[in-house]
Formats: C-alpha cells, structure tokens, sequence
C-alpha cells in the first residue's frame, strides 16, 4: 500500500453500520485518524468509536451542522440518505465528501463549489463478524476535481493493493454485476439450502460442488457461460418436470426456477454448445 508523505489523513465517518464498522478499524490500521463517527443511533456510533484512537461519537445533527475539522468526510450511510446528509453539511472548505454506493451516481452529492465531492466505493459484501483483507479488495474513485481525486486516491491505496478509477456509468454496470454475481448467488444458495433442510439432508453436501462450481466459472475462459452443466442446458424435459413438480409447495421459487432455466437455455443457444453431462 502506497503512502504519501504531505497526505492529511484525517476522515470524519458518517455512519456506524455494517460498511462503517468494517472501513474505521482498516483505516486507523492504515495510519488514517478517524477523527470522529456520527450515526442518528448513538450506541452504534459510541461502540465503534470506542474501539479508534482518539475518536469520538458525534449526534448526526451535531457533526453536520459544525463537522469537526478533517481532510475526507466519508458517508457510509444508506444510498437514499445521501444526498439529503450532503447537502446538509456545513462542510469546510477544501474538504472532501465521498459516499460509498456503488449504484449512486457523483451527481448525488450536491455541494458547494469550494468542497471536493467524490466516489470512494469497495467491491465487497460486508457481514458483522466477516474480517475483510482490505489490500485484496478493489476500490473506485471517481471526484469532481484533480484535488479531490488525488485525496480520495491516496487514502485508497493505503487500504488496498486494488485501486483504480471508475465513473459513475461504469461503476453503476460493476454494482449490477455484483449484485448477480453475490446477492443473487447468496439468495440461491439460501434456497438450496432450505428446500435440503425440508429433506433433513444438511447444507454441508453441497459445500464442494459449490467451491467447484464457483472455481471452475472464475477461471472460464471466455465466459462462464461456456462450462454451464446441469438440466437446463441439456434440455432435460423429465428432470425440469419433476423439479418443478417438487417445487409446487413454493410456487415463488417454481417460477424463479422455470426463469432461471429459460435464461441458461437463451444463453446456450445464443453461444457455445453445451458440455456433455458427465
């Protein structure tokens, strides 16, 4: 991880959920000084506050209205409160805000002319007792200004090895990437799962043909589409029927069935031919 020798690496944090509770430690084990943590819920803000070096829990209203002096003002709050906390500020001048969404554009934040405003998104899904190794994971800035992305590019790369720039059509293509590839993986993966737990078979059965499939998809070349197994691609017609049979107890989960399979089957035949079943 880079370091610059003039770089002013205090961060005022908005937030005390998940994201928040993760980037504080990493930042303060990077050399940056969270100068203070501000949530609408106090205890939340005191609990992470207490775990910084000389750090304090701020009321919300209280640190926008007379935000302690630092150099990023970081907002890990929801996307939706963004803008609104933004424009709320009394953010000095010469400072820099940055949100962390990845689906929210730069244009979100509305702040005066004399105020970096700027991008600092992690590629990473974040759960309470989940420890994060920060250096491997990408981050994207994007800012209004050379000043402000040369701050919010130097923080970045005292976290990770990982950094790059990204506007706000392309990060917002990333985030709806990810949300297939993580959000909709985990909810499947929640689905198998329970209709197992129905059978009283454990979770656990599944655990290497998962890590299989998942390995053998990253290191697809050129798409993962290309090694697609299963019923659906072979158009297996009794398989599919008696899954859906099977499925008639969760008619929401039938008809996510029936569109998953018509998607593998558009894309087999829109590309590669499928693999033999083995």
């Amino acid at each position: 991880m880079q370091a610059t020798a003039d770089f002013d690496s205090r961060v005022g944090l908005f937030g005390a959920g998940r994201v928040a509770a993760a980037l504080a430690p990493a930042l303060a084990a990077a050399g940056c000084r969270v100068v203070f943590v501000a949530s609408r819920a106090p205890g939340p803000a005191q609990a992470l506050a207490a775990t910084l070096p000389g750090c304090e829990a701020l009321p919300l209203a209280q640190a926008l209205a007379a935000p302690p002096p630092a150099a990023v003002y970081l907002l890990a709050v929801p996307d939706a409160a963004v803008p609104a906390l933004a424009a709320a500020g009394a953010w000095p001048a010469g400072a820099v805000v940055a949100h962390l969404a990845g689906a929210l554009p730069l244009a979100g934040l509305a702040l005066p002319g004399r105020v970096g405003a700027g991008v600092l998104y992690p590629l990473q899904t974040f759960s309470p007792g989940r420890a994060i190794a920060w250096p491997a994971v990408p981050l994207f800035v994007e800012a209004t200004d050379p000043a402000a992305e040369a701050h919010l590019l130097a923080l970045a790369h005292r976290l990770s090895q990982r950094v790059a720039l990204l506007d706000s059509a392309q990060r917002l293509r990333l985030h709806l990437g990810a949300v297939w590839a993580s959000n909709f993986t985990n909810h499947l993966l929640g689905v198998a799962e329970a209709l197992l737990a129905e059978a009283n078979l454990p979770f656990a059965l599944l655990h290497p043909l998962v890590r299989e499939t998942v390995d053998k998809a990253l290191a697809a070349q050129p798409s993962p589409f290309g090694v697609q197994t299963g019923p659906a691609v072979r158009h297996d017609a009794p398989t599919l029927a008696a899954h859906a049979a099977a499925l008639a107890a969760h008619p929401a989960w039938q008809a996510l069935y029936a569109g998953l399979t018509a998607s593998i089957q558009a894309a087999a035949a829109a590309g590669e031919p499928p693999p033999q079943k083995s």
